[in-house]
């Protein structure tokens, strides 16, 4: 088991408790009061298996999610360097770069999101047995498109996290101490990936909260969803629910999108270090 699916399967339960509370509509009496609560009421209510339902889809993804995450950071960075005839990486190249490889991420994304959120629901837990059933159903409702419902919502998500996430690392390795050995290089790219992690869920919650919201509804011909876009989205939540709104699931996220931000570069990076041990010239992430 890579260490990519150990975080998987040991963080995902607060990838749950993020939908829960992110679905959570403003009440004088919300049923889930934060993250311990949430994962309490699951347990207590549910089942502990609760708390991994739509995993699976997430294992399918992984392994080619995270290559083109640095496979498209990577080529985009090159192109990019090429376009402006820069030789070496800049903050806004590397701002620029993220935002790129965010949005070419995002394309093999949204069917498995869209399944999970479904899956993670629990209103719509009776109808569904499983994964397979979730694609049946929405196909038959929606089309083979339906399955890519939220696409630019999840683009925006994305967009703003890898450029967040990029960008960050980029400026937190030219003011760390510059690394000798490889327990520094470690540090300098664990902590540079938690901070990088952070900043990235800090700026794309507010799209993450409506990207759930609207892939939680099916989409039916005649009928106006209640969200319709990213932006139009974020201000209608801010008008009837209130800034914080925005924010419903951050702890949660945060708790896992921060320090897998610091251990996904760790990771990376000794795998580059190994390929450029096999291979001879050194791999530069853009």
């Amino acid at each position: 088991m890579t260490t990519d699916v150990k975080q998987l399967a040991c963080l995902y339960p607060l990838d749950v408790v993020k939908t829960r509370l992110q679905l959570q509509l403003r009440s004088n009496a919300p049923q889930y009061r934060g993250t311990f609560d949430t994962l309490k009421q699951i347990m207590q209510q549910e089942s502990f298996s609760r708390l991994y339902r739509g995993i699976a889809p997430l294992f399918v993804l992984e392994a080619p999610k995270r290559a083109m995450k640095f496979g498209a950071n990577d080529f985009w960075g090159k192109t990019f360097r090429k376009i402006f005839n820069q030789k070496e990486k800049t903050q806004g190249l590397t701002l620029l770069t993220g935002c790129a490889a965010g949005a070419t991420e995002s394309l093999i994304v949204v069917p498995f999101e869209l399944v999970k959120i479904r899956l993670q629901d629990r209103s719509q837990a009776h109808l569904y047995k499983g994964p397979t059933d979730v694609v049946r159903s929405i196909v038959k409702q929606s089309g083979w498109s339906g399955l890519y419902t939220g696409l630019w919502s999840t683009m925006v998500r994305h967009i703003l996290w890898n450029g967040g996430y990029f960008a960050t690392i980029f400026k937190m390795q030219s003011v760390l101490p510059k690394a000798h050995t490889a327990s520094e290089r470690m540090r300098n790219s664990l902590l540079s990936g938690t901070i990088g992690g952070f900043v990235g869920t800090l700026f794309n919650t507010p799209a993450d909260v409506v990207k759930t919201r609207i892939q939680n509804v099916d989409r039916v011909k005649g009928v106006t969803p209640k969200y319709r876009g990213t932006f139009s989205g974020i201000l209608l939540i801010y008008r009837e629910e209130g800034f914080r709104a925005l924010y419903k699931g951050f702890a949660p996220k945060v708790l896992r999108l921060a320090p897998g931000g610091g251990i996904l570069l760790l990771v990376v990076e000794a795998v580059s270090e190994q390929m450029r041990r096999w291979l001879g010239p050194p791999y530069v992430p853009a």
